[in-house]
């Protein structure tokens, strides 16, 4: 099986991916993003952002948000990297008042100590690039994507992702995050969706000597028909846009030419981007295939529910619509790829969220690059060779 490894290169180039095909269902994707992979990681603690709420930044359910900092050192003392959680959407009364209930939209349900992994980690073995960096988990707690605003009353929901991103970023600017020399913005899921549409937002923040950038993993939502020729992502989206009122909060530069529902979608966003971005995706990204693609609502014979959980179990005519999926997402990004400021990682593993894995983020099973050059620590490589610590820019760079 094929991927394609795009890195702020011109040329597209055809390699060999170590994973070939993993399969993982949705509720071990949960598994994985709620807590780790590996033994003995660091677990830090809540910080609630006092007074956000004075500025109407709540939570779902009114409660105040959070986010969990590891504070850096050495030559890391003065970088941060802010990670974004993810956790889906809501997008009605009934989806948002259940999310309420939770620690997607409540504080007071959120685990008081998590563990930082992957690219959170605080092992240089583990994290080569970001181990003693200021690392911070914002936590999600409003179901779109950070970009919310409005209030209901009849179900007393809240709606302020906006105002809880801009709570977050001063407290932690407050907090010695103006004087960074340079700062990650990254994210996984929704929390990677959030990520690009907010990356030129986080670069507003900081003085022109900042040197930043943002990175989204698996946030490459793509506005694909599904197997009943349907637009079931589509349709959900426009419901999380409208119920939260995110219109307003999603980038001009997409809204002005675009309806609002496009522009939550990353494919109409990534190229007006103007702060150098990194997408970290698989081309078959196994959230979507599964809730996107072929959901139970376009599968009510359940044709594909065999196939969607394994892979091995699919037909040929189901392997031609995955593959078709496959060249979707392609597609979606092949003008983004032609900057030079940009990058991107993407690979044919069936996943959702690699970078909070400690086993895909750090690995010794590294794809190969024309059967000529390898990433040594597979993604946090290829992230190394085109982020902060070679070149400064986003331009690969052979291995040696």
């Amino acid at each position: 099986m094929k991927a394609l490894l795009l890195l702020g290169v011109s040329v597209l180039l055809l390699v060999r991916s170590s994973c070939g095909f993993e399969w993982w269902n949705v509720s071990e994707v949960q598994a994985v993003t709620d807590g780790f992979v590996g033994g003995n990681p660091l677990f830090v603690g809540l910080t609630l952002i006092r007074g956000a709420d004075a500025k109407g930044a709540v939570c779902s359910d009114g409660s105040l948000p959070g986010y969990h900092l590891h504070r850096g050192y050495g030559s890391g003392a003065n970088s941060w990297l802010i990670h974004l959680e993810g956790g889906g959407w809501c997008k009605d009364i009934k989806t948002c008042v259940f999310r309420k209930t939770t620690h997607r939209g409540s504080s007071y349900h959120m685990e008081k100590m998590i563990p930082f992994t992957g690219i959170l980690s605080n092992k240089r073995e583990e994290n080569p690039d970001f181990f003693n960096w200021n690392r911070v988990k914002v936590r999600y707690c409003d179901g779109a994507s950070f970009l919310g605003e409005g209030y209901n009353a009849a179900a007393g929901l809240y709606f302020r992702g906006q105002r809880i991103w801009l709570a977050a970023m001063e407290d932690l600017m407050s907090k010695g995050m103006r004087y960074a020399k340079q700062a990650l913005l990254s994210g996984c899921s929704a929390g990677g969706l959030a990520s690009i549409l907010h990356c030129d937002e986080f670069r507003a923040l900081f003085s022109g000597s900042t040197k930043v950038k943002c990175l989204g993993d698996a946030g490459m939502f793509l506005d694909a028909v599904d197997v009943a020729g349907g637009r079931t992502l589509r349709s959900f989206f426009g419901g999380v846009v409208n119920f939260q009122g995110a219109a307003k909060n999603l980038p001009r530069t997409c809204t002005s030419r675009m309806d609002a529902t496009s522009c939550f979608f990353p494919q109409n966003i990534v190229a007006n981007v103007r702060t150098p971005l990194f997408l970290l995706n698989t081309a078959y990204d196994v959230w979507q295939i599964q809730e996107s693609l072929a959901p139970r609502t376009a599968d009510p014979r359940g044709y594909w529910r065999e196939c969607k959980m394994n892979y091995a179990k699919c037909d040929a005519y189901q392997i031609q619509i995955l593959q078709g999926f496959r060249n979707q997402m392609l597609n979606a990004v092949k003008g983004f790829s032609m900057s030079g400021q940009h990058g991107l990682f993407i690979n044919s593993c069936f996943a959702h969220c690699q970078s909070e894995r400690q086993d895909t983020w750090y690995s010794n099973n590294s794809p190969l690059i024309g059967n000529k050059f390898s990433f040594p620590g597979s993604l946090s490589e290829a992230l190394h060779f085109s982020a902060f610590t070679r070149n400064g820019s986003f331009n690969i760079l052979p291995a040696k």
